[in-house]
């Protein structure tokens, strides 16, 4: 009985292997992951590009004319939006009606506004 010290936990061997399973199963899930953040900015830009031009054409049928100005659009008593977009600006009184993308949306890679 004096030959058998050993105890009963876990050998080095044993868990440097757990460990490099456990380390490339993250790796697999955030390759994963990674590839559904980029679907869901893509989604979010077309909502909100979709957004504008509807509040666009909402604010036409009720003005009569395109606004010149988000905070037309914005503003608490006609509530077309209830904030400025993010990725997507208004073009003004040159191109009434038109929209482009912000700095932003371009950093984002939000998909081009097409007349």
């Amino acid at each position: 009985m004096d030959g058998d010290k050993r105890s009963g936990g876990f050998t080095l061997v044993e868990l440097l292997v757990v460990v490099t399973i456990l380390g490339i199963l993250t790796a697999v899930v955030v390759f994963a992951v990674g590839g559904s953040t980029d679907k869901a900015q893509e989604s979010a830009c077309t909502a909100e590009k979709t957004t504008l031009e509807t509040a666009l054409e909402a604010y036409r049928a009720s003005a009569g004319s395109y606004p010149t100005d988000i905070g037309q659009l914005t503003d608490k008593a006609d509530g077309f939006l209830r904030s400025a977009p993010v990725w997507y600006q208004l073009n003004g009184a040159a191109d009434p009606g038109g929209i482009s993308r912000t700095d932003a949306g371009v950093a984002k890679k939000c998909p081009a506004v097409t007349p």
